[in-house]
């Protein structure tokens, strides 16, 4: 079960995330701009977001597998369309129609875990899906850069949709049924529309509590914020890298992506953090540590850069961590599940909207412009969680901190 939900997540965050290292071809290809060009990231992004919580809430009635199933599946046969889109309108479409169905394993798969293994044995469960969502945004990034230069972006695509169907192909055979979900056991039965109905008062009740409490909507800022700020800056890297002064080749360009093995050393180490500093000191450090290393991309000269984006990296999946773990930490007992959605929808709505709007400011005024708009973001995000947050309250020891981060975590991992 491990290996298969390690699988879904590779091929999830490959393919959405494919077409990031290719944004230059686009752009040359369709006449755009760095912005236009981010849409093909955004609109994909934009789509998951919306959907998560219809899908989320449709796996309760449907049951988690075939909604895990039905994802991957989908989206890797999108992702062999991409390559055919006689426009570029038309590859944006299928663009979003990738993005409502990759939705299906982020939003799920977490109470698929929860569900089939109970407390015992679930943050090993857990660190395995997160370790396949951000090995598998790596491999998808790295393969697409590497292909485009001799295949230009439609090679580029059509390998990591081969990477998908590889992984697709795992997930189907090896992830066993989880519980029922309530059409599947009451279908024969008289009182399943009367339990649907209370499903649906439960849901909705459970989205109130979510947003009631101020330190969960201080956690869905800093997802917005920060992700806004990560993604506009990645979806202009290729765009700086092989423009001038760097003019790196677009394969040299995509090894910017090996920073985020950085991102799951210090996603895995926050707990610490959390531990000796308290949430509110870690989360508000790592804010502004991120911060420091896009000021290091200011740089011209290419070990400068590479290190910014190290320390960048690094410092978000931290901040990420810490988020993710405190709302878990702060969820109502109701509203579980709604509050890892919304997290979610707030994480990828960020990665849409900051990803375009960065990516055109990066077009119009240009690198120094772009981080001084990132930046902001992430000072906001700090300045959110400084005045929305009592850290008295918030200060644990090392041990529960370690249960936030990795146990009570709704992950969503790039």
């Amino acid at each position: 079960m491990t290996i298969a939900v390690a699988a879904a997540g590779i091929s999830s965050f490959a393919l959405l995330y494919a077409p990031q290292p290719v944004l230059p071809q686009l752009a040359e290809q369709y006449h755009l701009d760095p912005g236009g060009a981010s849409l093909a990231v955004s609109v994909a992004t934009g789509a998951l977001a919306i959907a998560v919580l219809p899908i989320a809430a449709l796996s309760e009635v449907v049951g988690r597998r075939p909604v895990i199933i039905a994802s991957v599946v989908a989206s890797v046969v999108f992702g062999f369309l991409l390559p055919l889109a006689p426009s570029y309108p038309a590859l944006l479409v299928l663009r979003a129609l990738q993005g409502i169905a990759i939705a299906g394993f982020p939003g799920v798969a977490a109470a698929y875990l929860a569900e089939r293994l109970g407390k015992a044995g679930l943050a090993a469960a857990v660190g395995a899906m997160i370790a396949g969502n951000t090995i598998g945004g790596m491999i998808g990034r790295l393969a697409a850069g590497f292909t485009a230069g001799p295949f230009g972006y439609h090679g580029a695509l059509i390998m990591v949709a081969g990477i998908g169907l590889v992984c697709t192909v795992v997930t189907v055979l090896a992830l066993p049924p989880g519980e029922q979900g309530t059409f599947a056991t009451t279908s024969a039965d008289n009182r399943r529309s009367e339990r649907l109905r209370e499903q649906g008062r439960a849901v909705l009740a459970g989205l109130g509590a979510a947003v009631r409490k101020p330190v969960l909507l201080v956690q869905y800022a800093v997802a917005l914020l920060a992700m806004g700020s990560f993604v506009a800056l990645y979806n202009a890297a290729g765009f700086r890298l092989t423009g001038e002064p760097l003019n790196l080749s677009p394969a040299i360009a995509s090894l910017v992506f090996l920073a985020y093995a950085m991102g799951s050393v210090s996603s895995a180490t926050a707990g610490k953090l959390v531990g000796r500093f308290g949430r509110r000191r870690a989360l508000v450090g790592a804010l502004l540590l991120t911060i420091a290393g896009t000021a290091l991309t200011l740089s011209d000269s290419l070990p400068m850069v590479v290190a910014g984006f190290v320390v960048l990296t690094g410092a978000f999946f931290a901040a990420h961590a810490v988020a993710n773990g405190w709302a878990a930490a702060e969820a109502p007992e109701n509203a579980r599940g709604q509050v890892g959605g919304l997290y979610t929808l707030s994480y990828y709505l960020g990665s849409s909207i900051g990803g375009a709007v960065g990516a055109t400011v990066y077009g119009h005024a240009g690198w120094t412009w772009l981080i001084v708009l990132t930046a902001a973001w992430l000072a906001i995000a700090a300045v959110v969680v400084l005045k929305g947050t009592f850290p008295a309250s918030h200060v644990v020891k090392a041990s529960f901190a370690a249960s936030d981060v990795g146990k009570a975590s709704f992950s969503p991992r790039r």
